[in-house]
């Protein structure tokens, strides 16, 4: 918990308790993890971030994530790892999701399916809400977000004002109304999956910290992660062909949030976006 200053109108300093959180949008492959591993904790640092959650359903050649990189990723310094739609397709990562309580996939996946999509993380002895869904607007015909995601802060809401959603989601419009529909609910609504970071970042009027998608953690000089050339033939010929991650130094991308302890509001967020020296 970090402390910071603020002047009331009379110009009276008054000393308030803050939570700094640092978001990085989606893993791509190899460059992703390297990215994250190297530059975490001085971009901690830097950030001055008391929680960081990364998101790292593409981190195995952009198809989901194993036991062995989540590992590498909470040991640079990172709190929660969120997910969304790819987290299923690394068989070895289902028994992971049961028995870690921070490695996260989307609540609103059917019931039964292994692991879980909330949890609350304790950081400098401030308690945080962490909560994964995944939209269904061009994605798959899971439980509906709004009414999950509802239920699950409530709950949350009686050990922590301060909850955090990853919505994995393609569509804006879906989650605009998201973020609308929890707003004053959580204390911020952060969009993952298209890995292409939005210009806008807001605080919503009942003071949720929005934005659509905060971009990706991966390698440059590609097409969202993946090799330009690979994707270009794709789109010119209309053949399935397997797409690889581009081999190339990363980029790191997400949001750092100033969040009030007491009250859960979100007082400032912004963008970074910066290229790792790997």
């Amino acid at each position: 918990m970090g402390l910071s200053l603020r002047y009331e109108k009379a110009g009276k300093r008054v000393v308030q308790n803050t939570l700094r959180v640092l978001i990085l949008g989606d893993i791509v492959g190899q460059p992703g993890i390297r990215a994250v591993y190297a530059n975490m904790q001085k971009l901690k640092k830097l950030k001055k971030a008391d929680l960081v959650i990364v998101n790292g359903e593409n981190a195995f050649d952009g198809r989901g994530i194993t036991p062995e990189q989540c590992d590498m990723i909470f040991s640079s310094g990172v709190n929660v790892i969120t997910s969304g739609n790819h987290i299923w397709q690394q068989a070895s990562i289902h028994q992971y999701l049961n028995d870690s309580p921070y490695l996260l996939r989307p609540e609103n996946y059917p019931v039964g399916v292994p692991g879980k999509g909330f949890c609350i993380v304790e950081v400098n002895g401030e308690k945080a809400g962490v909560v994964n869904l995944e939209g269904r607007v061009f994605m798959s015909s899971i439980r509906c977000p709004f009414l999950i995601g509802k239920e699950i802060c409530q709950r949350l809401r009686r050990e922590t004002n301060i909850i955090i959603v990853d919505f994995h989601a393609e569509w804006p419009e879906e989650k605009e109304a998201l973020g609308l529909y929890l707003d004053g609910k959580i204390s911020a609504l952060i969009g993952t999956h298209t890995h292409v970071q939005t210009a806008d970042e807001r605080i919503l009027p009942g003071g949720t910290g929005y934005i659509t998608d905060i971009g990706m953690t991966g390698p440059t000089g590609s097409v969202i992660g993946m090799k330009k050339e690979i994707v270009l033939r794709k789109n010119l010929t209309q053949m399935p062909l397997k797409m690889e991650v581009e081999e190339s130094p990363a980029e790191i991308m997400g949001v750092v949030m100033e969040i009030d302890s007491k009250t859960g509001k979100t007082l400032s967020i912004e963008r970074v976006k910066q290229t790792s020296s790997l």
